[in-house]
């Protein structure tokens, strides 16, 4: 048996995208939210003396929360600068207090060595037998320092656990239901397992009365230290606007969240005139990366509304119906529909927003799959969000002296041809916010 092996030269053509660094720069400045881009261009800026950064200036400014915001100021203000105050933390407030309030004495010596064992949610994080062996204070003094510290605002502070914390909050609220402190210091765990005809039981009171003592519970907060907590953040500046215009959706680019750059054709001129041939090809290199970061910007904010655009002619009923309905829609609908892959339909709605009149949304925010390759209804594919709406509804509509079961709502769901299962119910349910049925159970209706 022979064995042949034979070489042979073959040309091959094939074609590759190279990565060069302009192009992952592209990529990546669809990817900026606006607040990252407007510093990548204040970066290039100062790289290139040929690029004249203008930072954009807004009449109105944005909540970072997607509720509507409306402002009467007309005050321009740089959206990097859109910062609230920096407030007072919870430790320097402590600290204030306890120096306007309390002489100096050891016992407040003893204060302030316990507010430095406070954590941010207003919680002390060192038992007093430690704190005692550390300070060479007894038990006693120790007690009466926490004591002074738990007469401080925000109510609840100092706690050591979270009963405590709710004790503290009720015992100065003069409003409080009359045996609201003592059922939590006896019956913490039954009230919160909602062992309530224990409770009816041991204080000869009835359900409803057990009911508006756990309703005024919930009013309380089970971190008093939290409102101190760092609150700043950049605003949410749309990159969209959307408009109801004689029952038309007009869709347009925000220009005023879009950085603005010039050429400084005056230095460069300046420069050019000098004749010196490297000078000539530093000018050149720079003046190609303005004419590439301006079509890079342009095509950023055309990518951008084009997607934007496709969605919204997906989500039609969402800004015409006020219940705000998501219909089913995914990534790869949307790259089909404007020719684009999917990986840039999805850097181009992560951290880009539109305004409307009701509100500022996340643009995917509109993306959520479909339920499931046969569910419909009135031949229109259903969502995981027009499923959650509907339960929450039902929610709503129940009989709170009866709540629904999974399983009840599971049984309600298939009547209106959703045929899903109880996980699912339960799932749903729980990203939804809502309580299992045991607990959404009232005793005053």
């Amino acid at each position: 048996m022979k064995f042949e092996q034979s070489f042979s030269q073959q040309q091959k053509q094939t074609q590759k995208l190279a990565m060069t660094q302009q192009l992952q720069q592209s990529i990546q400045i669809l990817q900026f939210n606006t607040e990252e881009l407007a510093e990548f261009v204040e970066s290039k800026s100062l790289e290139n003396p040929l690029i004249d950064f203008v930072e954009p200036n807004y009449k109105t400014d944005y909540s970072s929360s997607s509720t509507s915001q409306r402002y009467d100021n007309d005050e321009k203000l740089n959206y990097l600068n859109q910062i609230p105050d920096t407030h007072m933390s919870l430790f320097e407030y402590l600290l204030e207090q306890v120096h306007l309030n309390y002489r100096e004495t050891y016992l407040r010596t003893l204060v302030l060595y316990l507010i430095e064992f406070i954590d941010l949610n207003g919680f002390l994080t060192i038992s007093l037998e430690d704190a005692a062996l550390q300070t060479g204070a007894t038990d006693i003094q120790m007690l009466d320092a926490l004591t002074l510290i738990q007469q401080l605002d925000p109510a609840g502070v100092g706690a050591r656990n979270l009963q405590e914390c709710l004790m503290l909050q009720t015992e100065r609220d003069d409003f409080a239901p009359a045996l609201a402190y003592i059922v939590l210091e006896e019956k913490f765990d039954a009230l919160a397992q909602r062992k309530w005809e224990v409770i009816a039981k041991q204080f000869d009171i009835t359900l409803q009365e057990v009911q508006k003592i756990f309703d005024y519970i919930q009013t309380l907060t089970p971190t008093p230290g939290a409102i101190f907590g760092n609150t700043s953040e950049l605003y949410v500046i749309p990159d969209v606007k959307v408009q109801i215009v004689d029952n038309q959706i007009l869709v347009t680019s925000n220009k005023k969240g879009q950085p603005e750059i010039h050429f400084q054709q005056n230095y460069f001129d300046r420069m050019k005139q000098e004749n010196d041939k490297e000078v000539n090809t530093y000018l050149k290199e720079k003046q190609q990366e303005f004419e590439w970061l301006q079509k890079t910007l342009l095509q950023r904010g055309d990518t951008i509304l084009n997607v934007a655009k496709a969605i919204i002619e997906r989500q039609q009923e969402f800004f015409f119906d006020t219940t705000r309905p998501i219909n089913a829609l995914t990534l790869k609908e949307i790259s089909e529909a404007i020719g684009v892959h999917e990986s840039t339909v999805s850097r181009s709605v992560n951290g880009k927003y539109l305004e409307t009149s009701f509100g500022i949304f996340e643009l995917k925010k509109f993306f959520t799959n479909k339920l499931g390759t046969n569910q419909s209804v009135d031949g229109e594919e259903l969502s995981a969000d027009s499923v959650k709406r509907r339960i929450q509804t039902l929610v709503e509509e129940e009989n709170k002296a009866k709540p629904l079961s999974d399983q009840k709502l599971v049984d309600l769901l298939k009547e209106e041809s959703i045929d899903i299962s109880r996980r699912t119910v339960a799932k749903y349910r729980d990203q939804l916010g809502i309580a299992s049925s045991s607990k959404r159970k009232r005793y005053d209706q």
